[in-house]
């Protein structure tokens, strides 16, 4: 199949990979041989969040890094709501196509809900897991409450997704830390996958998914201590404004007893754009700390 849009080869020099869904398809990209492990993005991003980790990694791992529907290079199927309910079925429908079993799972953003869904419904298929600044349960803090309110409820918030592609411009380049590497490359690779109006309703749906998904959401916090066993590698860029502040990862901790934290003071929301060295060493520790599922 041939790419929607094209992206700097540089930056991005992997093959493409398609998996039909409905009658849509899923992007996606798989790498290098070794350990599996499967690396979930969020919101407006896909993909290419994970380019530099795989990069650095894909000589000692197999790594498998899907679009979201409606998101990256991938296409929705008719009918298709993006909710995270609905990508979480596709991610599911995703692992059990391509018999992804023992393998190390990283989420950030909506890929921690979307990704725990998966997780505590088949914890036997998971050896670990690299998590960094997201959630996975009904959101208590008012500011996430009031974001979702605004960008993903009032008209405002519509017509900011969808007529300025906001998520796109000017969340993600202020959710990176380090502005030098916010370069036209990474602009225009975040932005082109959503060229129109029609093509940006996914980056507003999130959103309003923060209030709308609540009864979900709390499905998957009530199967999370299912996890309690489960090796765990917590990363959190402190400078992160979306409302992720400590606490959320606090939270984490006490849900993941198996974890290792590493704390970063130079980073933001997209940490994989931050310390991508940081995300391919915890990926690294979840292997070197397991060994037939076992911790050693």
């Amino acid at each position: 199949m041939k790419r929607p849009f094209e992206v700097d080869v540089k930056e991005y020099p992997f093959k493409d990979r398609w998996l039909p869904y409905r009658n849509g398809n899923i992007h996606y990209i798989d790498e290098g041989n070794g350990p599996t492990v499967l690396l979930l993005h969020g919101n407006p991003t896909w993909s290419y969040l994970y380019r530099n980790v795989i990069k650095e990694l894909r000589g000692e791992f197999r790594l498998i890094a899907p679009d979201f529907p409606g998101f990256g290079m991938s296409k929705a199927p008719f009918g298709y709501g993006y909710t995270p309910q609905e990508h979480s079925e596709a991610i599911s429908d995703f692992i059990r196509r391509l018999d992804l079993k023992d393998f190390i799972l990283v989420v950030q953003d909506w890929g921690g809900p979307i990704g725990l869904n998966y997780a505590i419904r088949n914890r036997d298929q998971l050896r670990g897991i690299v998590l960094m600044n997201t959630w996975a349960w009904p959101a208590t803090l008012l500011p996430m409450k009031l974001f979702s309110l605004v960008m993903g409820g009032w008209p405002f918030g519509y017509w900011l997704q969808t007529r300025r592609n906001f998520f796109a411009k000017v969340i993600v380049p202020h959710g990176i830390h380090h502005a030098e590497k916010v370069t036209e490359s990474l602009r225009k690779a975040y932005t082109d996958p959503f060229p129109t109006p029609e093509s940006r309703i996914p980056t507003w749906v999130f959103p309003g998914q923060i209030r709308k998904a609540r009864s979900w959401l709390a499905a998957i916090e009530s199967g999370l201590p299912s996890l309690s066993d489960l090796p765990a590698q917590i990363m959190w860029g402190t400078k992160d404004s979306a409302g992720f502040p400590l606490e959320v990862m606090t939270k984490w901790q006490s849900y993941l007893p198996m974890n290792e934290t590493e704390i970063l003071d130079d980073s933001s929301h997209y940490v994989q754009e931050d310390r991508p060295d940081r995300v391919a060493a915890s990926i690294r520790k979840i292997w070197t700390r397991t060994s037939g599922g076992k911790i050693i």
